[in-house]
């Protein structure tokens, strides 16, 4: 956040300097492979040796992404937690970040709550926020996240193979049922409806999943965008098919005793923004997961297996099963 871009025009740029100091200087972690941090022309970092730098960018607009009545401190914690998902896909170990954030006007209370869930997310993940910008506009968040895996470790999605296993961590279809509930299609009140909303929220990246999972993988995506629209992405780019039982897939007790059977599974196979974790593993190293995962704190579980050909085979008690929908799509 060097503050190249003028927030106002002429006098009143010295509002975005303010607005760089007061709210964004100082606020993710410190780290000491940051050389130079927010202030200059651009930031300078330190990789370490024999690690590949990963880098994500992400960006959030209003109204398509989020409503505007989202709060602040929310949209700060998730702004940093989709990007940060997508480096727990490769393995990867968080590091560092640059925020560009327009807004349409300065309104210091909105700041200062997203400020917080920014830094929290950044705090709690090991995140330096080393530089971005500030401009007038309609409200949107891009965060480019960078992070370290060892070289020649990342997990990708092109390594699957068949007879791989199919697992998921934690449970699906939560955030899809929040947000739902937030658009008014769903009145699930009290206890769950607000685990719903919190889900939808506050995503949880699994981190220290990926990265326990980088010697056992064969391949491993985020699910951001739905189950089947994800998976969709490690058959094309690993040039395989799969079969999944979705009598398998992790539903959470709110979800089984919020909706039916059938809605449950469609918010699961096709829901998007979960954020856990899609990955194959082969034969050989399925007895070395409950190990590796164990100091991950999440749950995880087998759903399917990779198979030869290029599509995707979704069964129920041995039948085909077809989804409501096809999952998040941004246009």
């Amino acid at each position: 956040m060097s503050g190249d871009t003028n927030f106002y025009n002429g006098c009143e740029t010295v509002k975005e300097f303010k607005v760089i100091e007061r709210f964004f200087t100082q606020r993710g972690q410190a780290r000491r492979d940051v050389e130079l941090n927010i202030g200059d022309d651009c930031a300078l970092v330190n990789p370490a040796i024999n690690k590949s730098i990963a880098i994500s960018c992400d960006t959030l607009v209003e109204n398509v992404h989020f409503f505007a009545d989202m709060p602040a401190k929310a949209l700060g914690y998730k702004s940093l937690a989709v990007n940060l998902s997508d480096l727990a896909a490769m393995g990867a170990e968080p590091a560092w970040m640059t925020l560009a954030i327009t807004l349409p006007e300065i309104d210091e209370d909105w700041l200062a709550d997203f400020s917080d869930g920014l830094s929290e997310a950044a705090q709690y993940y090991g995140v330096a926020l080393v530089g971005g910008d500030t401009t007038r506009g309609p409200k949107s968040i891009t965060i480019t996240i960078n992070g370290q895996v060892p070289t020649g470790k990342a997990l990708t999605r092109g390594g699957a193979k068949n007879g791989d296993w199919i697992y998921v961590t934690g449970t699906l279809g939560d955030s899809a049922l929040g947000l739902d509930i937030l658009r008014g299609k769903q009145n699930i009140e009290g206890e769950y409806g607000e685990y719903f909303i919190q889900r939808h929220y506050y995503p949880t990246p699994r981190v220290l999943a990926g990265q326990a999972l980088r010697s056992l993988a064969s391949s491993a995506i985020d699910l951001s965008d739905g189950f089947v629209s994800d998976i969709g992405h490690i058959l094309k780019q690993s040039g395989v098919g799969a079969i999944v039982d979705v009598a398998q897939l992790p539903l959470s007790v709110a979800m089984q005793a919020s909706v039916g059977s059938e809605q449950a599974l469609g918010y699961a196979l096709t829901g998007g923004e979960d954020y856990e974790l899609l990955f194959t593993v082969p034969e050989s190293q399925r007895g070395a997961l409950e190990t590796a995962l164990a100091h991950s704190g999440v749950s995880f579980k087998q759903v399917g297996q990779v198979s030869t050909g290029d599509k995707l085979r979704l069964l129920q008690d041995g039948e085909p099963f077809s989804p409501q929908n096809y999952g998040f799509e941004h246009f």
